[in-house]
C-alpha cells in the first residue's frame, strides 16, 4: 500500500518543514525562524541537500494557485521520484523500461490533471501552463527522464490533443487526464527534426476512400513503448496534417529502444507506419493544420524544457552549495575559496534569471498568445545551457566523487553525475538551441532579414 502524498498539507510541512514559505522561512507554533544553512536533513542522498532556492528566491509575482501546485509536486516527488532516481537514471532502457511505479503514481496523485480544464477530467487552473511548467521544475529536480515522460505525455500529446474536436477530447484526452493511458507525440524523422516543413517531412497520409493510408518512420518518440495513442504529423499533398494514431493499429510497429548518453528513463524509439489505416475521425484538427498545431504544442513544450533544465540546474546547485560548506581542503570548507564564493555567486543570479524566464514565458501562453516569443525561445536557451553549465561545476567540486555514480568502497551513489549527463538533451530536443537562437534573432531583425 502507497502513502498518497497528496493526503500531506500542500505546502509540503509534515514532510520537510524548511519548504513551508519559498522565502526560506518556516512558520512553526506562531514563530519564524530562519533556515539553518548548515543543517542536513534525514532525506540527505534521498530527497537531497538543503534547497537554496527557499532562500534566495523570492516568487513574488505568481499567484498563491501556482505557489500551491509547486509545494504540491514537490512533496509527491520528494516521496515518490526522490527514492527511484538513481534506478532510473542507471538503467538499461531496453531492459529496465518504462517506469511505470512512477507513471502511476503521477496519475494517482492527478498531476496529469494540472495542464487541463475540468470538462476533460483536469483540475480548471486559472494558469494552467504555468502551473505545468512549475511542475516540470519540480520533477526534473530528481528525475529529468520522469520530467520528460510528463512533459510529452500532458504538454505535447495532451496539448495537441486539446486542440481536437469535443469527441477527440472526450476520447483520447480524458484518458491522457486520468493516466489511463500513456501518449506521445511524432514529429521527428531520421531526416527531419528541427525542420519540420512539408519537403522535409517523409511521413505521408493519403486519401484511402473516407479515410487515410499514412506510411512513414518516426524517430526518438518518447513514450512509443508503452503509449496507448501517438499525434503523428504526415504530409498531405503539400501541407502537413496531425493524425490520432492508436498503437494497435494494423501496420503500427515500435522498434528496438534507443540506449541514450542520458534521460535513460525516457524511453524512445522509432515508430513505423506500414499502411496504417485510419478513419476520418483521425484527423487532429484541420487538415492541411498540422504545422500550426505541432509548432504552437513545441513552443508550449520549451517552455516545459526551459522549467526542467531550471530543475536540473537547482538540484545541481544544491548538491554544490552543501558540498562546499562541509567539504574540509586546505585548513577550512571549499566555500572559503573566493573561486567558489563568486562562482557561485554568479550562478544563482543565472537561476534567478532562468526561472523568471520561463515562468515570464508561460505567463504569457496562459494569456491566450499561442507563441510567446521570444520569451519562450529565451528561456529554453538560457535554462537549458545553465543546466548543463552547472552540472559540470558541480562534477568539478566534487572531484572523483562527481564523476562516479557508484563508489566502490560503499556504493555510495555519485550525487551529480547523473545530472551532468541528463543535461545535455535540453540543449537538443524540442528545438535545437541553435534553433532558438535563430527564432530570437528573427524576433530583432525581422523575417525579411533572417528568413
Amino acid at each position: 500500500m502507497r502513502l498518497r502524498f497528496s493526503d500531506a498539507l500542500l505546502d509540503g510541512s509534515e514532510l520537510f518543514p524548511a519548504l513551508r514559505l519559498l522565502d526560506g522561512t518556516v512558520r512553526q507554533e506562531n514563530q519564524v525562524t530562519a533556515v539553518d544553512e548548515n543543517a542536513t536533513t534525514a532525506e540527505e542522498g534521498l530527497a537531497g541537500p538543503p534547497r537554496t532556492a527557499d532562500r534566495l528566491y523570492h516568487d513574488l509575482t505568481t499567484p498563491e494557485e501556482i505557489r500551491s501546485v509547486r509545494m504540491r509536486v514537490r512533496t509527491m516527488a520528494s516521496g515518490v521520484v526522490a527514492p527511484v532516481a538513481a534506478r532510473i537514471a542507471n538503467g538499461d532502457e531496453r531492459t529496465d523500461g518504462f517506469p511505470r511505479d512512477v507513471f502511476d503514481a503521477l496519475a494517482e496523485e492527478g498531476l496529469f490533471k494540472i495542464p487541463f480544464s475540468t470538462d476533460v477530467g483536469g483540475d480548471g487552473l486559472e494558469q494552467p501552463a504555468t502551473a505545468t511548467a512549475v511542475a516540470v521544475e519540480e520533477l526534473a529536480y530528481y528525475s529529468n527522464s520522469v520530467a520528460a515522460i510528463f512533459d510529452v505525455h500532458c504538454i505535447l500529446a495532451g496539448n495537441a490533443l486539446n486542440q481536437g474536436s469535443a469527441d477527440q477530447r472526450d476520447r483520447w484526452l480524458r484518458p491522457i487526464v486520468g493516466g489511463e493511458i500513456v501518449g506521445a507525440f511524432a514529429t521527428s524523422e531520421p531526416a527531419a527534426s528541427s525542420d519540420l516543413s512539408p519537403e522535409a517531412v517523409q511521413t505521408t497520409a493519403v486519401r484511402d476512400g473516407d479515410g487515410w493510408l499514412l506510411n512513414g518512420r518516426k524517430r526518438w518518440i518518447t513514450n512509443s513503448v508503452v503509449a496507448g495513442m501517438i499525434v503523428v504529423l504526415a504530409r498531405t499533398g503539400d501541407r502537413l496534417t496531425t493524425f490520432i494514431v492508436p498503437v494497435g493499429t494494423p501496420g503500427v510497429t515500435i522498434t528496438t529502444p534507443d540506449r541514450k548518453l542520458g534521460n535513460r528513463g525516457q524511453i524512445t524509439a522509432d515508430v513505423v507506419l506500414d499502411d496504417v489505416r485510419l478513419g476520418p475521425e483521425a484527423v487532429l484538427g484541420e487538415e492541411g493544420g498540422g504545422l500550426k498545431i505541432a509548432l504552437q504544442t513545441l513552443t508550449y513544450g520549451r517552455i516545459g524544457i526551459a522549467a526542467a533544465g531550471v530543475g536540473m540546474a537547482q538540484a545541481a546547485f544544491d548538491h554544490m552549495a552543501h558540498q562546499l560548506r562541509t567539504r574540509e581542503a586546505f585548513g577550512g570548507p571549499l566555500a572559503a575559496n573566493q573561486h567558489w564564493q563568486f562562482l557561485m555567486a554568479d550562478r544563482a543570479t543565472e537561476l534567478e534569471a532562468a526561472r523568471d524566464l520561463y515562468l515570464k514565458a508561460a505567463r504569457r501562453l496562459d494569456s491566450g498568445i499561442p507563441f510567446p516569443e521570444p520569451e519562450a525561445a529565451m528561456a529554453k536557451l538560457f535554462g537549458t545551457r545553465l543546466s548543463g553549465d552547472i552540472a559540470r561545476d558541480a562534477v568539478q567540486a566534487f572531484g572523483g566523487f562527481g564523476f562516479t555514480y557508484q563508489r566502490g568502497a560503499d556504493d555510495a551513489p555519485g550525487p551529480v553525475e547523473a545530472i551532468y549527463r541528463d543535461a545535455k538533451i535540453g540543449e537538443i530536443y524540442e528545438g535545437a538551441n541553435e534553433i532558438q537562437k535563430w527564432v530570437i534573432a528573427r524576433q530583432i531583425f525581422g523575417r525579411d532579414v533572417t528568413g
